[in-house]
């Protein structure tokens, strides 16, 4: 069963005992990283969550509710989703698309009056690109040029 649940320092083993290839690495920054940053800006408007199977932390990604997300969208009650990754061991079993489509009652459940998530994957980024579409993100055209190449800007209306 996976499911999803705020980010807890119990969950840091799990989430930090992972590395991703080459590839992955291009598209995403890893938890500890990530967390590092979450803590040392301090902002508040940053909400890690923590993806299990079968009760161990496998994968991780960033509700972020900050300006950023104004880059993708207009809409000031959305989300921007960052920093998604999945330890590869536990890669190809479907987690991350389940992880995804429970997002929106996750989102709905703890923040109201969220009404959108908005998302940028690399246009190299295949896989994660059709992943998101198979859990019902849409693709409307947008992109924008960032500092790996180009994006897709997808979202997806709770």
């Amino acid at each position: 069963m996976t499911t999803l649940s705020f980010y807890k320092s119990e969950d840091f083993e799990d989430l930090t005992s992972y590395a991703l290839d080459e590839l992955q690495s291009q598209f995403t920054a890893m938890p500890k990283a990530t967390l590092e940053i979450i803590k040392e800006k301090n902002t508040g408007d940053k909400f890690p969550v923590s993806i299990f199977h079968q009760n161990k932390a496998v994968g991780f990604f960033v509700l972020d509710f900050g300006v950023d997300k104004l880059d993708l969208t207009e809409n000031e009650n959305s989300t921007l989703l960052r920093s998604l990754s999945i330890n590869p061991e536990y890669q190809g079993k479907g987690i991350g698309k389940i992880a995804m489509i429970i997002l929106s009652e996750f989102v709905k459940e703890n923040f109201p009056e969220c009404d959108e998530v908005v998302l940028a994957v690399n246009f190299n980024n295949k896989s994660a690109y059709d992943l998101y579409l198979k859990c019902g993100f849409k693709d409307d055209g947008k992109t924008r040029e960032f500092r790996n190449g180009y994006q897709h800007l997808l979202s997806k209306r709770i």
